[in-house]
């Protein structure tokens, strides 16, 4: 008795899936859609999910990761709060003699841009590299904190000076072989030799620390002065000098929060200053998210970024499954019949059920298998709007996961409400076909299911209308200087290299093609700030704000445009003599007139410095700040780069003479121009990339909600076959029945625009909350996103409709 029941539910299993097969055949289109959707939507969350694992994931394969901390500071002025990740250099030896109870405290300190040059046997250079993420100066007690793997070699190398550590594909690029590197040597900048003392394995890509050259900490002591490093100054910060803490399993952080609160007290001199400095612990594990900080990696992305990712994901998939429901509930006048006789033959409701969910299981593992086929095709340019390794992969444990939760609940999303819809069928009403669609309880809940879709897809059109119209306006602002066609070129601020410079600007400038040449710190905008403590006419009193230092010669106003609103330039010196200053500042002492400005002086340090001129304002960073009050100022020896004006006549011909020049000016040093305004973009890669992602998802969601429209609009214009017929018949034009199919789904979509308007309004406005300077969002930007999305629909259904409407009556009510 047991095996037959057994034989029996395998049957039934087996009829089960035959029908549920023959049905999702017998409706290709509507199968197709189902399909189609479900793909697009999977796929989407699929991709989406990878990158938000990766963004998650970052730093977690340390084996103390939950212990790590940095100490960061907080600044806190008069007119709001400036946040500091690095520490000063002395605070390291004096975190070790007061936190007794931290486990350990490591320092770090970063370079940018250094050249690496490996040497032939006779000790000349070989061969040039320029690493653009730079080199760790680090101590041995960063690897009793951080977990890193050693092929070869030990901690305790780098407790020696002159001592580097490669990685190891950093080993196989120097000498080709990661075994040779043992033992040889490099030069750092042209001024130090190191030698190789270590190999490590190379880390994850997710992470902050990108370990590629480690060089000892106690060769930066020696040679500090070369790359900003001043051991023993309390007053003088800067984030390439960052601070770390391994805290005991236990210990309270908050109670080294209270104790870094007597630190500051007993080692910080801000007597006379008109500010607050607060140090605090930030844990590693937020790192990589905390905007107000940097971080040694390449990119920091909000947890708002990660959240608005993963929610687009939820109704990309959601609206795949609407127009599931959607299509299987209208066509549950059409299985009337089957499921009346079903019943008759001593189907339960549970049975029905089960086969409904059959059917939807089908459906949704096809679109698992397509969708997996998708993202993989889709992965190798997922790097073009996220910031994931090449090497990501798709298919891991977590993902599969992923994927076989998502299936489950598309599954019983997507089948739950036509299971009950089918399955609650009086079988008397069933056999007599005198169900029809508004007899079915699920028109309804179409209708708000319609409206949910086009919301989602309303929020995502302003988001990338938004996104779109705030990053023309970045592209386009005036930035209140001239970037086009300005080559700005890394220089060095060795004594040799110092030597050739004023000999260097006189060559460039003989070039025909070029145009201006200024010495250079920094270009008028980027992403260094160099703040300082100042005060202005001859006063003690604190101000209340830093001023941010700009070190540049006299050509450093005409190369860039700067356009001045009193005085003018400063005399060509190669030392601190006189300043220029910004309008911003002069707001922020509330002197009224430039011209008063003249001849005032501002103490930078101990020396007084006469102001010679104000220019008019400039973007001294991203648009996402404020303007910095700023002086500009002389100091040689901090010109590291070249900003060179070109004419646009012979471009081509002039940037190549000017690399000839410079190769043959520093022969031993790597020569890597950048265009100033591409510098720039580089500022607003992220935003560029959450611009690219919305209009990706808009589309998608335009297509998933068209694909549920034309679904619907063609199974009511099959239901409406006989009535359509009738109505032309009796005079009906084409443009009323078009209006027939398509005025309920615009009151719809009309619907969809009220509730979507407020919730994009909110979103959208927080985003743009990053910027200092942005768009209004302004009544043109709903009025477009409700008008595409009433074209589009339109279209979707004036197809289908205009088809219906041009079909023969004849044919039409013969064929009922």
């Amino acid at each position: 008795m047991l095996n037959y029941t057994k034989k029996l539910s395998s049957k039934m299993f087996q009829n089960y899936i035959k029908i549920a097969w023959k049905n999702i055949i017998r409706h290709k289109v509507y199968s197709f859609i189902n399909i189609a959707g479900l793909t697009v939507g999977i796929a989407a969350c699929l991709l989406i999910f990878v990158v938000v694992e990766y963004e998650l994931s970052y730093d977690n394969f340390h084996d103390k990761a939950s212990h790590i901390y940095r100490i960061v500071t907080q600044n806190t002025y008069s007119d709001g709060a400036v946040y500091e990740e690095g520490l000063t250099a002395p605070a390291t030896e004096a975190l070790r003699v007061d936190l007794l109870q931290v486990e350990k405290v490591t320092e770090v300190f970063s370079t940018i841009g250094s050249q690496f040059n490996t040497l032939d046997r006779n000790g000349n250079t070989d061969k040039k590299f320029i690493e653009e993420k730079g080199a760790f100066f680090i101590d041995p007690q960063f690897f009793s904190v951080f977990s890193t793997k050693w092929l070869v070699g030990n901690a305790s190398v780098l407790a020696e000076p002159n001592m580097v550590v490669l990685n190891k594909s950093q080993a196989i690029k120097y000498f080709g072989e990661w075994k040779n590197a043992m033992g040889q040597t490099l030069k750092m900048d042209n001024l130090y030799s190191l030698k190789v003392a270590g190999i490590l394995e190379d880390q994850p890509a997710n992470t902050d620390f990108p370990l590629n050259i480690l060089v000892s900490f106690i060769s930066l002591k020696a040679h500090g002065n070369d790359y900003g490093y001043q051991p023993n100054e309390w007053g003088a910060n800067t984030s390439s000098h960052q601070v770390f803490l391994l805290l005991p399993a236990g210990l309270n952080p908050n109670n080294i929060n209270t104790q870094l609160i007597g630190f500051v007290k007993k080692h910080y001199h801000l007597d006379g200053l008109n500010m607050k400095k607060t140090l605090f612990l930030q844990p590693l594990k937020d790192m990589h998210f905390d905007t107000r900080f940097g971080n040694f990696g390449e990119h920091l992305t909000s947890k708002t970024t990660i959240w608005t990712l993963s929610l687009i994901g939820l109704f990309i998939l959601i609206m795949a499954s609407i127009n599931f429901v959607n299509l299987s509930t209208a066509q549950a006048t059409q299985r009337s019949k089957e499921v009346g006789i079903r019943k008759v033959l001593g189907s339960s409701r549970k049975q029905l059920i089960f086969q409904v969910f059959g059917e939807t299981g089908i459906i949704v593992f096809f679109s698992l298998m397509m969708a997996a086929l998708l993202a993989k095709l889709a992965l190798p340019y997922l790097n073009n709007v996220a910031n994931i390794a090449e090497s990501t992969h798709l298919m891991t444990t977590s993902s599969i996961l992923f994927l076989l939760i998502a299936g489950i609940a598309v599954t019983f999303l997507s089948g739950f409400y036509p299971a009950m819809v089918l399955s609650g069928f009086r079988p008397a009403l069933a056999l007599k076909s005198r169900i029809s669609l508004e007899k079915v309880k699920g028109i309804s809940l179409r209708r708000i299911l319609v409206v949910t879709q086009f919301t989602i897809s309303q929020v995502l059109i302003i988001g990338t209308i938004v996104a779109v119209s705030q990053m023309n306006f970045i592209r386009n602002a005036d930035l209140g200087f001239n970037k086009e066609s300005i080559l700005v070129i890394p220089n060095n601020t060795d004594s040799i290299s110092l030597q050739h410079m004023d000999a260097l600007k006189l060559e460039l400038q003989k070039l025909p093609g070029v145009q201006s040449v200024t010495m250079m710190f920094d270009a008028p905008s980027t992403g260094n700030n160099w703040e300082s403590n100042f005060n202005y006419d001859h006063s003690d009193k604190d101000p209340g704000f830093n001023v941010s230092i700009k070190q540049a010669d006299a050509d450093y106003f005409k190369t860039f445009g700067l356009q001045f609103v009193a005085g003018n330039t400063y005399q060509q010196s190669d030392t601190l003599k006189e300043m220029v200053v910004n309008e911003t500042l002069l707001r922020k002492l509330l002197v009224k007139n430039p011209q008063d400005a003249i001849g005032k002086t501002i103490k930078l340090g101990n020396r007084w410095i006469p102001i010679t001129g104000v220019v008019k304002d400039f973007k001294t960073s991203s648009l996402r700040e404020q303007t910095r009050p700023l002086v500009i100022v002389t100091r040689k020896k901090y010109y590291s780069r070249i900003g060179i004006k070109i004419h646009s006549a012979n471009f081509s011909q002039t940037v190549a003479a000017i690399q000839t020049l410079w190769e043959k000016t520093y022969p031993d040093y790597v020569y890597t121009p950048e265009f100033m305004d591409e510098s720039i973009a580089k500022f607003y890669k992220q935003e560029s990339q959450m611009e690219l992602l919305y209009k990706i998802f808009a589309a998608l969601a335009i297509l998933i909600s068209c694909l549920g429209l034309y679904g619907l609009v063609s199974f009511m214009a099959q239901q409406k076959t006989k009535e359509i017929g009738v109505r032309k018949v009796l005079g009906a034009t084409v443009s009323s029945i078009v209006y027939l199919f398509s005025k309920e789904f615009t009151l719809l979509i009309l619907i969809a625009f009220a509730i979507a308007l407020p919730v994009a309004y909110f979103l959208m406005n927080a985003w743009l909350v990053n910027f200092a300077y942005r768009i209004d969002l302004g009544v043109g930007i709903f009025l477009i996103a409700i008008l595409a999305s009433m074209l589009l629909a339109w279209m979707t259904v004036g197809y289908k409709a205009i088809k219906a409407a041009l079909a023969n009556p004849v044919k039409s009510l013969r064929s009922e």
